[in-house]
């Protein structure tokens, strides 16, 4: 198995793209610990890779918050023994509207959510890698930072920051042996699609499809996959790279 003996923890890992990372990775021979804010979609997520057979556990956890960071943190050691790799999934925006529409509490949540918790979780997190002499970090940023859509202007700044930090991140870390390296989805068929497109129609949706060569939204296995390779031995030299998990529409 591709990650076996491996323990990862999945941020935002009970819905969308996280449950997807947590599942593949459960599939391989990973222990995920799987942290949300949603208890019923964190737990429903644990006892379905246990059906499975993969190991799983879960927390809740905001990660916008160092002392939650450090919680989990502390819960993958005491339940697995270690932590291998971490999946910074965890997202939010605001609704798709006029850029002097966007309130400010709206603004200081996104970038809290999309970019102080990269901050919280290699406060807590790098000490542990550099003492073992290895780590992988995924950030899992959008093609928003890349080719930004109108009307998300401050989710596309967050999203940009993210990948810019976290390949800052990939160069000053790679001496301690720890990788870091983003995959950019485009839109995908989760639970924030409705924001992201300001309203969910059979039109909207049409808009939206046809702005990805490829003809789809984006789905949790495809965003897994990528993760998946990143997060295994195979990748062992590659840091800072942003992978477009897009259908083409970053081209």
């Amino acid at each position: 198995m591709r990650l076996g003996g491996k323990v990862a923890i999945v941020t935002g890992g009970g819905s969308g793209f996280g449950e997807g990372i947590a599942r593949r990775f459960a599939e391989e021979g990973c222990k995920v610990v799987v942290n949300d804010i949603n208890d019923d979609g964190g737990k429903r997520v644990v006892k379905e890779i246990k059906a499975a057979g993969g190991e799983a556990a879960y927390i809740r956890g905001d990660v916008s918050k160092d002392a939650d960071w450090a919680a989990m943190m502390k819960f993958s050691l005491d339940t697995y023994g270690d932590l291998d790799i971490v999946i910074n999934n965890a997202g939010t925006t605001h609704r798709n509207q006029p850029v002097l529409d966007v309130t400010e509490k709206d603004f200081d949540r996104v970038y809290a959510v999309n970019v102080k918790s990269l901050y919280h979780c290699a406060r807590n997190v790098v000490p542990h890698f550099r003492k073992k002499g290895a780590g992988v970090f995924v950030t899992i940023a959008s093609t928003a930072g890349v080719r930004p859509r109108p009307g998300l202007v401050w989710y596309n700044g967050s999203k940009a920051a993210a990948i810019v930090a976290s390949r800052a991140m990939a160069v000053e870390l790679a001496p301690d042996k720890i990788r870091v390296n983003v995959v950019n989805p485009v839109a995908g068929d989760t639970p924030l699609l409705a924001e992201f497109m300001g309203e969910d129609t059979p039109e909207m949706r049409k808009k939206f499809v046809s702005t990805i060569p490829l003809g789809r939204f984006s789905q949790p296995r495809d965003i897994a996959n990528a993760c998946l390779y990143l997060a295994s031995d195979e990748a062992d030299f590659i840091t800072g790279a942003c992978i477009e998990v897009d259908g083409g529409r970053c081209v």
